[in-house]
């Protein structure tokens, strides 16, 4: 007997593959504008690197555009970012949070192997919980990759608890298929342009 969602999983690593590559071709030059810019804006590192939770609660580091000043996380409201008046966030950082561009250099994490680009999304190793925190339920967000984006994202994105978002992902995972991720992509490109607020509880 075929197992679907075995040929799912070989199916959507490929997507992973060969989606990240031509993504990262294509955006090669808006890549380098936007590191040209942070690096204009100011004289820190161009990328922010994180510990975050992977696939069976391995620790990796996520890769993003530095949006905030360094040490951010350690000072006033830590990782949580409430508006876009943040004193902490860079003027650039104000304009690639807006439009997600933040986000693409998780391209190359994906291409490599500790990220999807449809998934859970990976939380800190210390918040809001440990690992061995999560409950049994809880951590079958962990049986799949950490995604750049996934179901929680286009919908109840930052709205409801980290519990609620857990109950999302634990639905995504019960009914992954590729034509789901599929979907997912497309609603993402959907809400990018959208005009919803991107900045309760988004970490840097």
């Amino acid at each position: 007997m075929v197992n679907m969602r075995a040929i799912n999983l070989v199916l959507k690593r490929l997507m992973d593959i060969f989606g990240s590559l031509i993504g990262i071709v294509i955006l090669l030059p808006v890549l380098i504008i936007v590191a040209l810019a942070i690096k204009i804006d100011s004289k820190s590192p161009v990328f922010f690197k994180q510990e975050r939770l992977g696939k069976n609660g391995k620790v990796f580091k996520i890769l993003k555009f530095r949006t905030m000043i360094v040490n951010a996380e350690n000072i006033g409201d830590g990782l949580k970012v409430k508006s876009s008046n943040d004193l902490r966030i860079t003027k650039i950082g104000k304009f690639l949070r807006k439009t997600s561009l933040d986000e693409l250099p998780q391209l190359f994490n994906v291409f490599i192997g500790n990220m999807s680009l449809v998934g859970p999304r990976p939380p800190v190793p210390y918040h809001p919980y440990k690992i061995t925190d999560y409950s049994n339920m809880a951590k079958k967000r962990f049986d799949f990759k950490p995604g750049i984006t996934g179901l929680t994202q286009i919908t109840v994105r930052n709205s409801v608890s980290w519990d609620e978002r857990i109950k999302v992902d634990i639905k995504y995972v019960n009914s992954f298929t590729v034509f789901l991720d599929i979907k997912i992509l497309l609603m993402t490109f959907i809400k990018i342009f959208s005009k919803n607020d991107i900045y309760i509880g988004k970490n840097n």
